[in-house]
Order: structure tokens, then sequence, then C-alpha cells
């Protein structure tokens, strides 16, 4: 998938991979590869940074936790980012059906 068409939609991505989940960085990454069929695989250092900017926003929280035996930050969606998520649900169903009738379906010609 080209890094452009995911432009805009990088914290819907990162939000909603988090919801409902506990996530240390590349955990993340790993399940945006498994959800999106391997269409999505975005780099560390796309998404570590992003994190820090959503924890930033107060969308989600980070702590130490030990994964595997290892300590790693993990993360986790507070209530101001599930509130947020749902807002870019809502608007990528708005997006997704004004495209979809323009690209989705032929019309008769006019003329």
């Amino acid at each position: 998938m080209k890094a452009d068409a995911l432009r805009g939609h990088l914290d819907g991505l990162l939000l909603a991979t988090l919801d409902g989940k506990r996530l240390h960085g590349y955990a993340i990454i790993e399940a945006l590869q498994q959800r999106s069929g391997g269409a999505v695989s975005l780099p560390t250092g796309t998404v570590y940074p992003a994190l820090r900017r959503l924890e930033r926003a107060g969308y989600v929280r980070s702590e130490w936790s030990t994964v595997g035996g290892r300590q790693r930050r993990t993360y986790s969606l507070t209530q101001s980012g599930m509130r947020t998520l749902n807002d870019e649900r809502r608007a990528w169903r708005e997006f997704t059906a004004a495209i979809d009738g323009v690209l989705g379906a032929r019309t008769a010609s006019v003329g």
C-alpha cells in the first residue's frame, strides 16, 4: 500500500489497533500488518513518534511492563482516545461512502 494512501489516517489506525488492548510498539506494528492482510507495514520510525504524539495529546497512555521476560513500554487508549477513535470511525465511514459514490458504481452516461 502506498504511504500516501495512509496519510491522515495513521492516528485512527493506531487508535483502532489499541481498542480494548494494551500492546507494546512492535506488537502494534504486527497487529496492523495482520489486520490489514499485510497491506499496512509501517516502520518503527513512523509508529513510535506517532505513539508519543498521541500520548502527549492524551489519547493513549503508556506504562512499563514485562512482556516475554523483557521490559517494554505498553500502550492503551484513554477515555479521550476512545472518543477520538469513535470520531475517526465516523469520519472514515462518511469518507468511504462519499468516495464509493464516485468510484464504486458505474452510472449511466447522460446525453
